[in-house]
């Protein structure tokens, strides 16, 4: 299989890009203009960056942590091995395994594919019932490069909706960082690592658009959807601009005809035209406009505020009450204490600086440590004396300091160009506003107050008159001709930039029928090379069935009539894929088209991760199913989620090298995860815990062992019939149909010892040639589960290991 690149699964598929490039090199009938607008819709580079990051070994998953989201409530990681293997996460229905797989979805591409369509509740659902208060989701990467550790995680406040999650991504030792969903978006479309049994579905419950549209999707072809839709779009956006202008030009002279104004003739006459001098119009415009404040101007003078009277009035007040509070307090006494008392500090700060000292005033007394000491005593009876005095010219200071920014400088709405004045006249209050202004600087006084109270009521009389008049004046200019000047405007800008626009609208129609008449050729290089690897895989899964794939093409583009036409043949004979294939086939199919797209090698994603693949598949298809994962895991790591035992089962009869891991969930939401082998082996390791438990009444830990070691039996003796009657060349459909019509565990040991010939009644005397050991433990496992069979549990557990032990040779 290696050896073969016609079955390689990572054949490498040309960009693109690359292939569009050549296409359009080789064409002498396109201009440079024409190449550079398709390549452009194409938008290949905006991806590459990403792919060139991960270049090489690219991205592999190592852990997957959840907590609070779905079916998982405390929090619980899911640690893959991050290399090329096939590891697979096992687990009845509700164990919450699947939560794992929604939840690496949603953190690395913000959406879920498994719940696009869905009702509204569906989503609301996402939440643990159990633990969702603190939701966080966390996928652990492992990439090339220096620093390969990378970590990107969701998490939800406890009120928040699914969209509002905080989105990071993170290098080990670095703070975590907003995650750049837009970065990797383009790859994830192009190379989806992420398949579900519901997109299975999809490929075969919607219209024929909807498989069409959902191979494009898987196969990695959105990009020619999108560079036609692309152009498309623009084209149309061009088309539509020049409609509108044409109609807004008729309307504007309709309605300028209507107006009883020069500017207003001369305005109409300019527009009749059906290519009108749009040079001429603009001058037009500027002459008109009279104010170059225009409107915006007045409404920012209406707009301007003061401080209130109330806040004005609070501050003169504070200003003369501390004033009134000085006045009480400054006595001659006083003063002469403040002066004492700055002086002994003065000397104290020279003692600290200088050490001891003769006195610097007086020279005769010695500034020593008895000296510090009484002036310590006295700075403390004085601080006392004229601390109320202090307190006062404190608060005046303040109250200075708050009635200086109380005013504010003339704003700039104010303030215009002498040649360019307003339609108002705004002197008054650019006086009274300079009187207001002046007080930012003022020292006090004991006018202060006074002069603060009358500067701002002079200001607020003046501008309420400038306010009022300037209301009046925007009512004026609007009544007429000003709402036509905007629309004029508008319309001329618009009308500019169809002008500058017309090379490009014409470049558009020409690109655009180029890359549609070279779709059809481009999607069939594009999917050439996944072709072959798509068919070896059906060719793999499909097993016993009788429909043997062919081409694969893809009729119709964005916008026409879409299907996808599949070439089958059912026993030679030509027929209609859909119309003949069973659901598993199906769903076959959808497999045979995703893992080809999902493991080229310009992908940077090295792991492909698959929820419940093996629904509706019949036995032969899941042994073909593993056989299939096992060649992608020579490359790739791969991650299978299924509830289905007989995927695990195939794993472990071929002895393909895998890691299984099994999912448990407990009371609560308490999601558990370990490694199983086999589940013989994890029955007895059940038993044998329940054996160590203490806690459990003996007669009910009796049973539970019982039912554990009956479990193993049942186990093994199905994976021994499976083995036999396989390897006898039995079908597998047959094989299934004796497996299910074994419905105890004495008929299930009866079929693998003895064949689909074996009566249950011989039983016992066919497993006494091998030891009365044998009848007694299979007796026991299968009764202990109802009544007491008067041995030890331990000595069970211990001949159920030595039977299934006998049933595997």
């Amino acid at each position: 299989m290696r050896s073969d690149p016609g079955t390689d699964p990572a054949t490498t598929v040309p960009r693109l890009t690359e292939v569009v490039s050549r296409r359009l090199a080789a064409d002498p009938a396109v201009t440079p203009d024409v190449a550079h607008a398709v390549l452009r819709a194409l938008g290949g580079g905006e991806s590459d960056d990403l792919a060139t990051e991960f270049d090489g070994a690219g991205i592999f998953l190592r852990a997957i942590r959840v907590r609070g989201f779905r079916g998982i409530g405390p929090e619980v990681t899911l640690e893959l091995p991050p290399g090329p293997g096939l590891t697979l996460v096992v687990g009845r229905n509700g164990s919450g395994k699947s939560s794992f797989a929604e939840a690496a979805e949603l953190v690395l591409t913000g959406s879920n594919r498994r719940w696009d369509g869905r009702s509204a509740a569906w989503r609301e659902g996402w939440r643990n019932l159990h633990d969702g208060t603190s939701a966080r989701v966390e996928l652990e990467l492992l990439t090339t490069g220096a620093d390969p550790e990378l970590t990107i995680a969701k998490e939800w406040a406890p009120q928040a909706e699914l969209g509002q999650a905080h989105w990071t991504e993170q290098r080990p030792g670095t703070a975590p960082t907003d995650f750049d969903g837009a970065r990797w978006a383009g790859l994830l479309e192009l190379y989806r690592p992420f398949l579900s049994y519901s997109e299975l579905g999809a490929l075969v419950d919607g219209k024929p658009s909807d498989l069409f549209d959902a191979l494009h999707r898987l196969l990695g072809l959105d990009e020619l959807t999108v560079a036609q839709e692309r152009i498309r779009t623009r084209r149309l956006e061009l088309e539509r601009a020049v409609r509108d202008s044409r109609q807004e030009r008729i309307e504007l002279v309709a309605a300028l005809e209507t107006v009883a104004d020069d500017r207003a003739v001369r305005m109409a006459a300019l527009l009749r035209p059906d290519r009108p001098d749009l040079t001429a119009i603009g001058r037009e415009v500027l002459g008109t406009n009279e104010h170059p404040v225009g409107p915006d101007g007045l409404r920012a003078i209406v707009r301007l505020a003061l401080p209130t009277g109330a806040e004005v009035e609070a501050i003169a007040a504070r200003l003369e009450q501390c004033r009134a509070v000085l006045a009480r307090d400054s006595t001659a006494d006083a003063e002469a204490d403040l002066r004492v008392l700055e002086l002994l500090r003065r000397a104290r700060d020279h003692v600290a600086a200088s050490g001891e000292c003769a006195c610097p005033v007086c020279g005769r007394g010695e500034l020593d440590a008895a000296w510090l000491r009484g002036a310590e005593a006295a700075m403390t009876e004085l601080t006392s004396r004229v601390d109320a005095l202090a307190t006062a010219r404190d608060a005046l200071r303040q109250a200075v300091r708050d009635a200086r920014a109380l005013p504010d400088h003339i704003p700039p709405e104010l303030d215009f160009d002498p040649r360019n004045p307003p339609t108002v006249d705004t002197s008054a209050v650019r006086r009274a506003w300079t009187d207001w202004a002046a007080l930012t600087g003022a020292d006090y006084a004991p006018d202060l107050p006074d002069r603060l109270r009358g500067a701002h009521a002079r200001l607020v009389d003046e501008l309420e008159l400038l306010q009022q008049g300037t209301r009046k004046e925007l009512n004026r200019l609007d009544e007429v001709w000003s709402p036509l000047v905007p629309r004029i405007t508008a319309w001329l800008d618009g009308a500019r930039a169809i002008v500058a626009n017309g090379g490009e609208l014409r470049t558009l129609k020409r690109a655009e029928d180029w890359l549609k008449s070279a779709t059809a050729g481009l999607r069939g290089e594009r999917m050439a090379p996944l072709e072959t690897t798509a068919r070896w895989v059906w060719r793999t899964l499909r097993q016993q069935s009788n429909v043997e794939l062919g081409a694969i093409r893809l009729q119709g583009n964005a916008g026409t009539a879409r299907r996808v036409l599949l070439d089958v043949t059912v026993d030679e004979v030509d027929g209609a894929a859909l119309g003949v294939m069973s659901q598993g086939e199906l769903h076959a199919l959808g497999l045979s088209l995703f893992l080809p797209r999902a493991t080229v090698e310009d992908s940077p994603f090295r792991f492909v991760m698959i929820d419940d693949p093996v629904q509706a598949m019949d036995p032969a298809k899941v042994d073909g199913l593993a056989r299939v994962l096992e060649v992608m895991a020579w490359t790739r790591q791969v991650i299978v989620f299924t509830h289905d035992e007989r995927l695990a089962e195939a794993v472990r009869r071929m002895q393909l090298d895998a890691s299984v891991l099994e999912v448990q969930r407990r009371e609560r939401s308490v999601v558990e995860v370990r490694m199983s082998s086999d589940p013989i082996r994890r029955y007895l390791d059940d038993a044998r815990s329940l054996v160590r438990t203490p806690q459990l009444p003996p007669a009910i830990a009796d049973e539970l062992v019982a039912t554990c070691c009956r479990s193993a039996v049942e186990a093994a003796s199905l994976a021994r019939a499976r083995r036999n009657l396989l390897a006898a060349g039995m079908d597998h459909r047959d094989v299934e149909r004796h497996i299910e019509g074994a419905q105890t565990t004495r008929a299930m040991v009866a079929l693998a010892v003895m064949g689909i010939g074996g009566r249950v009644d011989d039983l016992n005397k066919h497993l006494a040639r091998e030891g009365k050991w044998v009848v007694d433990a299979l007796r026991d496992a299968t009764a202990g589960a109802h009544v007491p069979i008067g041995r030890s549990m331990r000595d069970l557990i211990a001949d159920t290991e030595k039977f299934v032990g006998w049933l595997r040779q």
